[in-house]
């Protein structure tokens, strides 16, 4: 045990001095200091001795680096936590982006129609379907117009024809009826005659 702290108090006596500004200029100061130290301390009995100060200042200059290192840690784990945050806070503001996005989507490719949404696709279907629907009424319309017409027509001509005969008829029927009439007057007058 006597070895072990001899060992550190030598390594700790020539530790060169180490400044905060230092750390980030010097990879491993605490590895330059134990190394310097060792380099300056003297052969005694097979034993290293070293400066007591040099130790003392190893000692401090490494709780200082250990000290600077834990506040390194420190803010880098608060930056990396700071990070953490903004990059679920990206992610939950690139969810709701792509939902808006895809929102707006759908809304641009809708058409509502009779209070009902439809695609551009379905509605383009459903209004050239009524178009459709339509020209077909129309021609159907338009044909039963055409015939309905033509049956029209046809039954004037016929109602003139039939007027025309039934008007030759009446007369043939009133001139019937006058011969007749003149045949019942000649044989009343003949009766009444005898």
């Amino acid at each position: 045990m006597n070895k072990a702290l001899l060992f550190i108090f030598i390594f700790f006596s020539f530790a060169p001095q180490i400044n905060a500004q230092d750390f980030n200029s010097s990879e491993t100061p605490i590895l330059d200091g134990f190394t310097t130290l060792i380099e300056k301390s003297n052969d005694y009995q097979g034993y290293k001795v070293v400066d007591y100060n040099d130790l003392v200042t190893l000692k401090k200059n490494t709780i200082e680096f250990i000290a600077f290192l834990k506040n390194e840690i420190t803010t880098q784990q608060n930056t990396i936590d700071q990070q953490k945050d903004e990059i679920s806070e990206l992610k939950a503001s690139l969810e709701t982006t792509k939902q808006n996005l895809a929102d707006v989507t759908a809304e641009k490719d809708a058409i509502t129609f009779l209070g009902m949404p439809f695609s551009k696709g379905s509605y383009m279907a459903l209004m050239w379907g009524i178009v459709a629907a339509l020209i077909i009424a129309l021609l159907f319309f338009i044909f039963r117009f055409k015939k309905g017409n033509i049956q029209t027509t046809e039954a004037k001509k016929n109602l003139l024809l039939t007027e025309k005969e039934f008007e030759a008829y009446r007369v043939k029927a009133l001139e019937k009826e006058q011969r007749l009439g003149r045949l019942l007057q000649d044989e009343r007058n003949r009766a009444s005659d005898k």
